[in-house]
């Protein structure tokens, strides 16, 4: 089958979703607007940041002078844990139920100019550290069931303060993705009894064309299924459920290879390049999860440029997702990028 050049559909077995692949249409003109980035310089303090070291929140809570990361409820949550356990359902037509939960902002460094991919490793591996405590601890709170943890790059993807920080969601029940995940990798253990995303990584490690960079612990590859244009997931090599199964060199080795792929990113289209990205971490629920394979999900909307990007409209709103690019093209492309910055290169 030719998968370089004619229409097909692609399978993602974690969630039983299709994506329609039209790599032919990458050859036709271009005839929108692009722009070079313009990159400022950054304040390492800003005194008019809710998040900096000292300052005042929105809702007039003052920030300690933290020196590392900082952890605090969100101001403005979505979800609360004094909800009550109430039903609304009148008929067969119209259901809602209340959730309660718990919702943290996690600010990754004091400085307000870093990011992800400029901070040193050690700094990210603090930050691993950081979740991990959050997983377990809000993990067992009786009524949380699933934590999920994220980060909002960019005004693009709805950040709304560039200081590095990312949030901590808990559940009372399992998000609707999350779930279709737990059941795929189950029906998947069911059938061959084995991991799902175990033998995936195998093979595509094996393939090697996916593959964007791995250490001695972690692979991060362009998924074969990929619905946005530079899609990546981080998957571990052994199998984990969740950040606390992992000791300390996996966690250096994952803090390596975030860096790794974020330096990727933003050499890509020199820019600071934007991303929903989120930890898929097993259930909270006290069962036990032999099925769940940790992994990590990038989730970037830049198609060509660092201003132009892909939106999900017409027929991708109204019928399935659909990509241009190959999965195998856009992890080519994200391995030629160099692993040096490219604020760095005139140091």
């Amino acid at each position: 089958m030719n998968l370089k050049d004619y229409p097909h559909r692609r399978f993602n077995p974690l969630t039983g979703e299709w994506v329609l692949v039209s790599p032919h249409r990458t050859s036709r003109p271009w005839q929108g607007h692009q722009e070079k980035p313009q990159i400022e310089k950054s304040l390492q303090y800003d005194p008019e940041c809710y998040l900096c070291p000292g300052n005042s929140r929105a809702g007039g809570i003052k920030n300690p002078e933290y020196s590392d990361t900082f952890v605090f409820v969100n101001d403005y949550s979505a979800l609360l844990p004094e909800t009550p356990d109430e039903v609304y359902a009148p008929d067969n037509l119209f259901l809602a139920r209340s959730e309660k939960g718990i919702c943290k902002v996690v600010c990754f460094s004091p400085r307000h100019d870093l990011t992800i991919p400029l901070m040193e490793k050690e700094q990210i591996h603090r930050i691993i550290d950081v979740w991990e405590k959050e997983y377990s601890s809000l993990g067992n709170t009786p009524f949380i069931n699933y934590v999920q943890i994220f980060e909002n790059r960019g005004a693009s993807m709805g950040c709304s303060n560039p200081h590095p920080h990312g949030q901590i969601w808990s559940n009372q029940t399992i998000p609707q993705l999350p779930q279709k995940e737990l059941e795929h990798q189950q029906s998947y253990l069911d059938r061959y009894q084995s991991c799902l995303l175990c033998d995936y990584l195998k093979k595509e490690i094996e393939a090697g064309e996916r593959l964007v960079v791995r250490n001695e612990s972690f692979a991060a590859l362009v998924p074969f299924w990929a619905v946005w244009p530079f899609e990546t997931m981080i998957l571990p090599l052994r199998h984990l459920g969740s950040l606390s199964d992992m000791n300390e060199r996996e966690k250096s080795d994952l803090a390596d290879i975030m860096k790794r792929l974020g330096t990727r990113y933003d050499n890509l289209f020199q820019t600071h390049f934007p991303y929903s990205m989120g930890l898929h971490q097993q259930p909270t629920d006290g069962e036990a999860h032999p099925e769940w394979h940790f992994h990590m999900h990038y989730l970037p909307p830049l198609l060509r440029s660092a201003t132009v990007k892909k939106f999900m409209v017409g027929y991708e709103l109204l019928a399935t997702a659909q990509r241009d690019i190959t999965a195998e093209s856009a992890a080519e492309r994200l391995r030629e990028m160099s692993e040096i910055h490219f604020l760095h290169t005139e140091d």
